[in-house]
C-alpha cells in the first residue's frame, strides 16, 4: 500500500506523533513551599510520581538519629539515615482535609509490627458505624507496620488499600505501601525526628 491517503499510513502517522508527544518532556512548575511538580497544562488527581528528591539541610539541623520529612502537598515522605548514606523517597497518602492535618516537628516513639487499630474518638463521632477494634490482618487500616509519633493518635503506617497512596485519603496519618513501610520501619529507630510540612 503506497497511496497518500492509505488508512495504514494515516494510523502510523497518528500513532507516531502521539508517541512523540508523550515522550517529550512535560513543562512543569514547582508549587510554592512544596516538593511537588505539577504539569502546567492539566491538574493531576493522583500524583504519586510528581515529587522530587530533596536535600535535608533546609529542614533539619542534623540527621543524627535519622530524619523523616513528610510533604503533605506533594504526598511524599523523605528519609535520611544518620550519616546520609541512605536516602529514600516514598509516595504517601495524606489527610483528607486541612482540619485533619497536623504540621510541625515530632518523633517516632513506638514501632509495631502487625499493629491493631482502634478509631479515635473524633473518628468514631464522624463514623459511628465503624468498629471499635480491628485486629492485625488484611482488614486493618494500619497495614503491616506502624510507627507511632509523639503526637497522640498520629502514625506513619502501611495500608492494604493501595488506592489510597498518592491521594488525600486518611484521617490524619501518613500511609505508605506495605513494602515501603516495612523498609522504612527497618531503617528508622525510636527517636527518629519527623517534620511534617
Amino acid at each position: 500500500m503506497s497511496g497518500k491517503n492509505s488508512p495504514l499510513l494515516n494510523r502510523r502517522l497518528f500513532l507516531g506523533s502521539t508517541a512523540a508527544a508523550a515522550a517529550a518532556p512535560a513543562f512543569a512548575q514547582q508549587t510554592a513551599n512544596s516538593t511537588e511538580y505539577r504539569d502546567s497544562v492539566a491538574s493531576v488527581r493522583r500524583n504519586a510520581s510528581s515529587f522530587r528528591a530533596l536535600d535535608w539541610q533546609p529542614y533539619f539541623d542534623s540527621t543524627r538519629g535519622g530524619a523523616i520529612l513528610v510533604d503533605i502537598s506533594s504526598r511524599a515522605l523523605h528519609f535520611w539515615n544518620s550519616d546520609r548514606s541512605i536516602y529514600k523517597l516514598y509516595p504517601t497518602s495524606v489527610p483528607l482535609s486541612e482540619d485533619l492535618t497536623k504540621r510541625g516537628r515530632t518523633r517516632i516513639v513506638q514501632k509495631v509490627v502487625g499493629p491493631d487499630w482502634r478509631p479515635t474518638p473524633s473518628m468514631k463521632e464522624r463514623n459511628p458505624d465503624w468498629p471499635d477494634y480491628v485486629p492485625p490482618g488484611p482488614d486493618n487500616p494500619l497495614g503491616t507496620h506502624a510507627m507511632y509519633l509523639s503526637w497522640t493518635y498520629y502514625r506513619i503506617h502501611g495500608t492494604h488499600d493501595t488506592r489510597k497512596i498518592g491521594r488525600r485519603s486518611s484521617n490524619g496519618c501518613i500511609g505508605l505501601y506495605n513494602q515501603h513501610i516495612a523498609e522504612l520501619f527497618s531503617l528508622s529507630n525510636v527517636g527518629t525526628q519527623v517534620l511534617v510540612i
